[in-house]
């Protein structure tokens, strides 16, 4: 017989956390009957609309259940990650590069939307949504695969696959399960892998990490408060006078001063990749 789950979460809390986190979102969304492209990541919405925030939120939310479900077996699976400290991993080691890939893979697939849109002039990736916790996913089995090539992959307890062909393979089995899964999503969580694993991206400790963190808390709640996604009264906006941009005024009230932002109108629904 195996561990207790009891004894398998303590030996993977972050790997277990943010599968929770995830879950939780999850269950909220199907509550709140929330779409894709509420939370998801599209270049239309961060990089037209401003609503950097998006890469924060596209990461830990999912609309599909089956996508939710894989996502976190393939994740419970890679938790061993935390357990390998005697080959420089570990909690630590897991939890600073979590970050780095929910931001770069994020960023990458923006830019890669952007090379697609400007340069090869497909307007089709301009509405584009991604969501769901892949490209990390994507990411954990390219740093596995190439420091512990050994390692076995299970998804659902029933499948296992060689962690050295997992990235590759998994992208495949995605694809049939998935019909929709993001190809250029986790094409990015696998470049950023490879950029970690060979030390292309290295040096992340504890004081970076918080600092990174700190930064990526304060640009989530500066973009959702100028987006007028979220109301914040003790942050105040500059009024900007280009009449193409979301405009601005302030008004006297009893309780001090409110603000008033007109917000461009949405564009419709965008699709999920």
């Amino acid at each position: 017989m195996g561990k207790p789950l009891i004894y398998e979460i303590l030996e993977k809390p972050a790997s277990s956390s943010v599968i929770g986190i995830c879950s939780l979102i999850w269950f909220f969304i199907q509550k709140r009957n929330t779409g894709y492209s509420d939370v998801g990541l599209s270049y239309e919405a961060a990089m037209e609309g401003g609503q950097y925030w998006r890469i924060m939120t596209s990461a830990f939310s999912h609309v599909s259940l089956v996508h939710l479900v894989f996502n976190m077996s393939a994740l419970w699976s890679l938790g061993v990650v935390e357990q390998l400290g005697q080959i420089g991993l570990g909690v630590e080691y897991y939890l600073h590069y979590t970050l780095v890939l929910v931001v770069l893979s994020g960023l990458l697939v923006i830019g890669f939307y952007h090379m697609m849109i400007q340069k090869f002039k497909v307007e089709y990736f301009r509405r584009v949504t991604a969501v769901g916790y892949s490209c990390v996913v994507f990411g954990w089995m390219t740093i596995l695969a190439t420091k512990q090539p050994s390692s076995k992959l299970n998804l659902f307890g029933v499948l296992s696959l060689p962690i050295s062909f997992a990235p590759f393979e998994s992208l495949i089995f995605t694809s049939i399960m998935v019909p929709q899964a993001s190809f250029i999503g986790h094409l990015s969580g696998i470049i950023v892998g490879y950029s970690i694993a060979w030390g292309l991206i290295h040096g992340m400790n504890n004081y970076w990490a918080i600092t990174l963190f700190g930064w990526l808390v304060l640009v989530f709640v500066l973009s959702l408060k100028r987006t007028g996604s979220m109301e914040l009264r003790f942050i105040e906006i500059e009024p900007v006078s280009d009449p193409s941009l979301p405009s601005v005024g302030v008004i006297a009230s009893r309780n001090g001063r409110t603000l008033l932002m007109d917000v461009l109108p949405r564009r419709g629904v965008a699709d999920i990749v």
